[in-house]
């Protein structure tokens, strides 16, 4: 087949989720990649790399490639897609003239695809630092920054392999510098939405309304349902390697981490640290972030 120009000149408004880890952002993935038209793959993080691939034509073509299957480079996330490599390459090889751009297009378009969904988006909650990135690169890009009280995404955070440690106060900056650097990009900015966890997991119906709207995609009610779907969805998360063939985390570990999106929104999980975080623990939370909380409206 000669190549062709796949580049479209008025791309859907494509839905980025984002937020600081442990705040709900695997929540609405899964919430919107249950609507019939809207497909969104595992976490990406290769769009951070937008205004960094240089080149043109096939060079370029061949350097995007490289740098997205084999993103990151410590423990590459590809195996997590379901996209054949040589498949990719073909899909990459039919745009002419190559751009950045719609390379990224088709990594999506592949993706949904494989679900036969006419759309995309993603979730991954580092893109709160590459927001400015991503819309220069990808200017249908909608961001959904879901937001949790940072006291609660801190107890949530403190098992999980990738929190930044025990202290509450280690956790406190993690939440803030997330949140912080999506509102410092996106408040104003017409792109840009949030989403409260708590509001989503109570009245999740009026909030995917909302969000729905902000991406131009009809509200439908198979999105209330999505945990029927996700336990099938969950495995493509794979365990992931690094290039050494030592192992970084397991499939089942990941999975673990995950297993409440398998149920029904729990109502429990909103403000529980009023019943399990410690009072000492809450003040060194309010020394770090608690103009943040004050901001956001939380109890501080």
């Amino acid at each position: 087949m000669p190549p062709r120009n796949l580049a479209d000149s008025h791309p859907r408004p494509m839905p980025i989720v984002v937020g600081s880890p442990r705040s709900g952002t695997t929540l609405l993935r899964f919430m919107l990649d249950s609507h019939p038209a809207l497909a969104i793959p595992p976490e990406t993080g290769f769009l951070s790399l937008g205004t960094k691939i240089a080149g043109a034509g096939d060079k370029l073509r061949e350097r995007f490639l490289r740098a997205v299957v084999n993103y990151p480079k410590d423990a590459p996330a590809w195996p997590d897609f379901g996209i054949p490599e040589e498949e990719f390459r073909a899909e990459l090889a039919r745009i002419n003239p190559f751009t950045v751009a719609d390379g990224f297009r088709a990594f999506y378009r592949a993706y949904a695809a494989r679900f036969g969904k006419p759309r995309w988006g993603d979730k991954t909650p580092h893109y709160c630092f590459e927001i400015d990135t991503i819309r220069r690169v990808l200017p249908e890009a909608r961001f959904v920054h879901i937001i949790r009280d940072g006291r609660d995404a801190a107890l949530s955070l403190r098992g999980m392999w990738f929190s930044p440690g025990w202290r509450i106060e280690a956790q406190a900056l993690y939440w803030l510098k997330y949140v912080r650097a999506a509102r410092a990009s996106g408040l104003g900015r017409p792109d840009y939405v949030e989403v409260r966890y708590e509001e989503l997991v109570l009245a999740p119906r009026e909030e995917l309304r909302r969000v729905c709207a902000h991406v131009d995609l009809p509200f439908d009610d198979q999105m209330l349902s999505y945990y029927k779907r996700t336990p099938a969805r969950l495995l493509e998360h794979k365990g992931r390697s690094r290039p050494d063939g030592t192992p970084l985390i397991t499939q089942g570990q990941r999975l673990r981490q995950q297993t409440l999106t398998t149920k029904p929104p729990d109502p429990a999980r909103v403000f529980a640290w009023k019943r399990t975080m410690d009072a000492e623990e809450v003040r060194r939370f309010g020394r770090v972030a608690g103009g943040l909380l004050t901001e956001l409206g939380y109890e501080a």
